[in-house]
């Protein structure tokens, strides 16, 4: 057979030498509508690319014109019907249990699941002409990829039941003003961006990376008192476990980086 005439996969996985790990959703024709198959993959994608060392940052995008346009209806019930207690093949599950920081590069449309899967990111970079939109409403599809629970408490209760209920789309430019997104950039500058972001972010001490994602993730579900007393336990384990050496080598690294400026 020749492998060259073989289909590309809906669900993609690139890697860098520096260690970002890109994943793509790739279904152009379709606007990157996903099956169930897909939504498995996308799962595992994650739990691979989590597991390998050699990865310290992932990029998440859709190929085409659109980021994701949410769970698509032709396959709908085999979606909605399937094993939701597994979280193996979860999507957002494996995302949320993701111990490296997710970006999102999110071009075109991310509609309900696809709006959920750049929830589900830790980072959000924009282009010019993409709109987040919930219509789980208009199809009469209950959400359960955590889009009722997580858009209230980033740009706030009213806005997000003016979004979800009307169906209203989020421009990028609205998404910037109201805290969804990091960053608004031309199409064709979207990936590099997010290059831009993982590479700051790999630069850094990755152990503290993969630490304080975590603590600022799990602090996030809590009340603020219950959030600093988290960040204070986390931070006396974490000191009480370093040896004399660990120390010096933590001095001696901070030295060697202080004069250093930001690439971002």
């Amino acid at each position: 057979m020749d492998r060259s005439s073989a289909p590309e996969p809906l669900i993609k996985i690139d890697c860098s030498p520096r260690g970002i790990g890109f994943i793509t959703i790739n279904r152009p024709k379709s606007l990157n509508s996903l099956t169930r198959a897909m939504i498995v993959d996308l799962a595992r994608a994650f739990k691979r690319l989590d597991a390998d060392d050699s990865v310290k940052v992932i990029v998440l995008t859709g190929s085409g014109k659109a980021f994701c346009s949410g769970i698509d209806l032709t396959a709908a019930e085999e979606v909605f019907k399937g094993d939701v207690t597994d979280k193996e093949t979860d999507a957002v599950c494996q995302m949320e249990r993701c111990r490296k920081p997710i970006i999102g590069a999110v071009g075109g449309f991310a509609v309900t699941a696809g709006f959920e899967l750049s929830l589900a990111c830790d980072i959000l970079v924009a282009s010019k002409d993409a709109k987040f939109v919930d219509t789980h409403a208009r199809f009469g599809i209950f959400p359960s990829w955590g889009l009722s629970q997580k858009l209230s408490r980033i740009i706030g209760p009213n806005r997000a039941r003016e979004v979800s209920l009307s169906c209203m789309p989020i421009t990028a430019e609205m998404a910037e003003k109201w805290g969804l997104v990091n960053h608004v950039v031309e199409k064709s500058e979207l990936m590099t961006k997010a290059q831009q972001i993982a590479e700051a972010i790999i630069d850094n001490n990755q152990d503290m990376v993969l630490r304080y994602k975590a603590v600022l993730n799990d602090g996030f579900k809590k009340k603020l008192a219950e959030g600093l007393r988290l960040e204070k336990k986390r931070a006396h384990k974490f000191y009480d476990g370093m040896s004399r050496e660990e120390f010096d080598k933590m001095q001696k690294f901070i030295a060697s980086r202080s004069s250093r400026p930001s690439k971002l």
